[in-house]
């Protein structure tokens, strides 16, 4: 099969036969294989029906309805596990993302062999509210990760097979699927210009919640990726410092006190500072050793990406 198309949803009823005429559309034009697998993340609309009546009419079309709403991350897990195409793209559902670029995302993919093609949107009809606070996302993003992508979050990607098989996405990690599948070792990662259109039918799902989860989400994919097998070496390290400072600090007073001062060394807050130190020192390269242990134990733990054998 050349293309797998997910497309994840929440209360899209009135653009979903538009958006599956204009698929299938593209598709007979260039003559592709493909599926369109609807993720029904929990709609209390008419989602799920308009899916079946789909299904009934075109056998091209796949369906999956969670029992309640668990949010675009879980749905586009689910999605990834059952593609069976060479080539799979995603797409909001909404219209704003065009099926138009689906040909030439596919080249980009089966031609210059990119792991990963990221749309960007460059020229946007969302409000101010929403894009200003994008475009620091974005920058912070590119910053923290190293990947030159000016619009990380775009719904409409299209992705080598092997890398939506090689990696888990879960919580709200959908915004960093590229900084997820970089880790896993799938490096080449591109971008386009895509094709912008205002929302037709329906109301945003935007919320400002993801300038409070982004960051933390982002922190712990970094964090995962160089520390997850290896904990101690972030908070032992850490602690170790921390705690050999504090012990140098309550030193120097003690030494200051015997030879140099008559002043009591607990009437000083650099004494309190030091205990602190070397308190906080030692918790951190407990949480480290207990980590290690947690890892080492861990079913997981030596759970490794081949890219190939012989």
């Amino acid at each position: 099969m050349d293309i797998s198309v997910v497309i994840p949803l929440y209360n899209e009823e009135e653009s979903l036969p538009e958006l599956h005429d204009w698929i299938v559309r593209v598709m007979e034009q260039h003559q592709y294989s493909y599926e369109i697998l609807f993720i029904d993340d929990g709609s209390k609309d008419q989602s799920w029906s308009i899916i079946q009546t789909l299904h009934q009419k075109n056998p091209h079309v796949h369906g999956t309805r969670f029992r309640r709403n668990y949010g675009k991350s879980a749905a586009l897990n689910v999605g990834f596990g059952q593609t069976k195409g060479d080539v799979i793209i995603t797409m909001d559902a909404d219209l704003q993302d065009s099926p138009d670029e689906i040909p030439e995302l596919y080249e980009l993919i089966t031609k210059e062999n990119f792991d990963i093609i990221s749309g960007w949107k460059k020229k946007r009809f969302d409000p101010l509210s929403k894009t200003i606070p994008t475009k620091i996302y974005n920058y912070v993003t590119r910053k923290i990760s190293g990947i030159e992508l000016n619009d990380m979050n775009c719904g409409l990607k299209a992705y080598r097979s092997e890398v939506v098989k090689n990696i888990e996405v879960y919580g709200e990690m959908h915004r960093y699927i590229p900084v997820i599948a970089k880790w896993a070792g799938f490096s080449k990662i591109g971008e386009k210009v895509v094709h912008h259109q205002a929302r037709k039918y329906g109301v945003s799902k935007f919320g400002l919640s993801r300038f409070i989860y982004g960051p933390l989400d982002l922190f712990t994919i970094m964090f995962m990726s160089k520390f997850g097998k290896r904990p101690m070496h972030f908070f032992g390290v850490l602690g170790t410092i921390i705690t050999m400072l504090g012990f140098a600090l309550l030193g120097w007073l003690s030494i200051d006190k015997l030879f140099f001062n008559t002043t009591g060394i607990a009437n000083r807050p650099a004494f309190y500072l030091g205990i602190l130190m070397v308190i906080v020192g030692i918790q951190l390269f407990i949480a480290g050793f207990l980590g290690e242990l947690i890892s080492r134990n861990a079913p997981e733990r030596n759970n490794y990406k081949i890219s190939e054998s012989l």
